[in-house]
């Protein structure tokens, strides 16, 4: 019988975390003593480690089966989950499975199980119905941000998983929103609540605002705000996806560095955009509500509502991604002169009143360089840093945040130096491999 190689201690050190919040503990002791968990707590407080912790404490690392499935309602949270779980360092097998990923590249992942496997409904559901993953030893279910999947309509396709599943003795479910009715088929019964979920409508360090547009489409007035707001970190929403491009496209014409993403993009592109986001190449993003929960995106200073959500949930959960972790943040909303007013938003609510000086933010200090190569290349973040400084000459200084992905991966360079460094590397070859290099469209 192996013995583990890890500890919570050391998982957390490898984390650079000092301690665990009180929702994080809550999880872990329930872990031991609950069959059934339900997690209530806002976007950012750390569920995905809540409860990967208690998880891998009680992984048989002698068993070749997988033992857990987590269910995520987006590719971006799968991933992020599976990133997470990963930089844990434990040496516990895991994979990631989701549409837009090769089929046929997870199916030869499946010759050798991992422990846990993470993915989304509708592709979990699509490798039980080939026959491709054997269900009988998973012990342990997740289904993360399940109101989210939900709403994105995985209904029958959970069902189906779950249904497929004979000897599931522990089941967490976990939601930034309360929902009263849960499903009969998670086979929840009986559960213990951990709500740790803000008490009233105002989260603490939030302040929101109005701002009034003369014009009826608003995008005069999006402009001048994102203008007087400067540099910051900034997320607008729009309800739609031909209005998120629409409204990216009006920014970058008149000279603002944003990007966009929906869910109607491709993966390779929704994975560029919230890298270029995450690095600083963009501080705005143009945004469906995709982005207002489960994405791997930094602080934000500020939102905008270009458009209003219908419901006071996904405004709740759009401005969940600012004044998180005790720190402040803002969100506007901008609304024309004969425009109805929801419900849910406070008839006193304070006027934003834009500055008549404003000036056009200053271009990023990064720009996001690709390059064609990632770790089934056996190439990493140590090998790409040595590249840039040796053969493009960069410092240490003009090189930031880098993402290692399967077969590629994006590096973000100081702007002004970007042009100069591709000369140079310019059909060089990273740790002799030859690989395309290119300013990330």
């Amino acid at each position: 019988m192996q013995e583990k190689s890890y500890s919570t201690d050391s998982i957390l050190k490898r984390l650079n975390i000092s301690s665990l919040n009180e929702m994080q503990i809550k999880v872990a002791n329930s872990f031991q003593e609950e069959k059934n968990i339900i997690v209530l707590s806002p976007t950012g407080s750390g569920k995905t480690l809540a409860f990967l912790l208690p998880i891998v404490e009680n992984i048989d690392i002698d068993s070749s089966d997988i033992q857990v499935l987590i269910l995520a309602p987006s590719r971006e949270l799968a991933i992020q989950i599976e990133s997470v779980f990963k930089s844990m360092g434990t040496g516990v097998r895991s994979n990631c499975f989701y549409g837009g990923h090769s089929l046929q590249l997870e199916k030869r992942s499946l010759n050798h199980p991992p422990a846990v496997l993470i993915g989304t409904p509708g592709r979990i559901a699509d490798h039980i119905d080939r026959g491709t993953i054997s269900t009988s030893n998973i012990k342990t279910i997740v289904l993360d941000e399940f109101d989210k999947a939900l709403e994105l309509g995985f209904h029958d396709d959970m069902k189906y998983i779950i249904g497929s599943i004979e000897n599931i003795e522990k089941r967490i479910l976990t939601s930034a929103t309360k929902t009263e009715d849960i499903p009969a088929f998670t086979g929840i019964v009986d559960p213990i609540e951990l709500n740790f979920l803000p008490q009233g409508k105002q989260v603490k360090g939030l302040s929101v605002k109005k701002v009034v547009s003369e014009d009826k489409d608003k995008l005069s007035t999006l402009f001048d705000l994102v203008c007087d707001l400067g540099s910051e970190s900034t997320l607008v929403f729009c309800n739609h996806r031909e209005a998120v491009e629409r409204t990216n496209n009006f920014l970058v014409k008149n000279g603002i560095t944003s990007t966009f993403f929906h869910g109607g993009m491709e993966q390779q592109d929704r994975e560029r955009t919230l890298t270029k986001f995450r690095n600083g190449s963009s501080k705005i993003l143009v945004t469906s509500d995709l982005a207002s929960r489960g994405l791997d995106i930094p602080e934000i200073k500020h939102i905008i509502h270009y458009h209003m959500p219908s419901k006071e949930d996904a405004f709740t959960h759009r401005n969940g991604r600012t004044a998180r972790m005790n720190e402040e943040g803002s969100a506007y909303v901008i609304f024309s002169r004969d425009e109805n007013q929801p419900e849910y938003i406070p008839t006193s609510i304070d006027t934003y009143y834009i500055s008549k000086n404003i000036e056009i933010p200053q271009q990023p200090k990064w720009e996001t360089i690709f390059i064609g190569k990632g770790k089934k290349d056996k190439i990493n973040k140590i090998d790409i840093v040595g590249f840039l400084a040796k053969k493009g000459e960069l410092e240490k200084g003009d090189i930031g945040l880098i993402e290692v992905r399967d077969f590629f991966s994006y590096v973000a360079v100081n702007r002004e130096k970007v042009d100069s460094v591709l000369k140079k590397i310019s059909g060089l070859k990273i740790k002799n491999k030859k690989a395309k290099i290119e300013i990330a469209k």
